[in-house]
């Protein structure tokens, strides 16, 4: 298998093992999209990482070598599955965190640019689009994402290059949320991923989709996103808790409900 998930506590972590690279073709987008499906609908799994086995790459996309002589039906049919796979992500109302820790590059990124945050280890490895280098474009997504990750200027400047970026430069520009010390980088990518499992998961959740479901459109149907997850959100048993913890003085049991 070449993605594989487990859970720590309220932690969902779905580990990419598909030596050498963690490339991707369709029959192991179905696997992650199997295990996507499995985080969405366990009430258990509050927090989600996306990791990889190999301390080398976190992934290098899509598999060329399955690529060559494809017919453009087949092409459609694949970049059809690989962006569904990302939306799958986009729209699960849990937060997702790509742990990087090796290079990211092409379809990596754009797998890890779907996921709501990224956390990236300090050491030297590359991080950029370089489908240009083919004579190609980003196909999962990265033109649109990364454009609305950074400065557009920026993101056009990276992939009209080609060119790759390590951790550090990749936190300046704001690819990555987090850079943290290599030899800590896996406990604190769980401590942070504890935290919010162990919070009120919910309302991460509503908070996510009122950002993605914004994005999309104009300031005022951002509003009305908001207010109507807003109003979801104070039925739930958490924000009763949170509310009565706050009148009481005393912390409160989140229980993601």
């Amino acid at each position: 298998m070449a993605y594989s998930l487990a859970r720590e506590g309220g932690v969902g972590i779905i580990t990419m093992n598909n030596p050498p690279a963690n490339a991707y073709n369709k029959t192991t987008l179905l696997e992650l999209q199997r295990c996507i499906d499995t985080v969405r609908n366990d009430e258990a799994v509050r927090c989600v990482v996306v990791k990889s086995a190999s301390e080398k790459f976190f992934s290098a996309g899509a598999d060329i070598s399955t690529l060559k002589g494809t017919t453009p039906g087949a092409l459609a049919d694949f970049l059809n599955m690989a962006h569904e796979t990302v939306t799958m992500i986009e729209r699960t109302p849990k937060i997702f965190i790509a742990a990087i820790a090796g290079h990211c590059i092409g379809g990596g990124l754009e797998l890890a640019l779907g996921c709501d945050l990224r956390f990236a280890s300090e050491g030297k490895y590359g991080v950029g689009l370089g489908e240009v280098n083919l004579g190609l474009s980003p196909g999962m997504g990265g033109t649109q994402r990364l454009a609305r990750q950074i400065a557009p200027g920026q993101a056009l400047h990276l992939m009209i290059t080609g060119e790759m970026v390590g951790p550090q430069r990749a936190a300046e520009l704001g690819i990555v949320e987090r850079l943290f010390p290599a030899e800590s980088f896996w406990g604190d990518v769980m401590a942070y991923a504890t935290k919010l499992a162990q919070g009120p998961s919910l309302a991460h959740g509503m908070i996510k989709l009122s950002v993605r479901q914004g994005l999309g459109g104009s300031l005022a149907e951002g509003l009305s996103y908001e207010r109507a997850n807003q109003s979801l959100l104070f039925l739930s048993h958490d924000a009763q808790e949170g509310i009565k913890a706050f009148l009481d003085k005393r912390k409160p049991a989140f229980q993601g409900k």
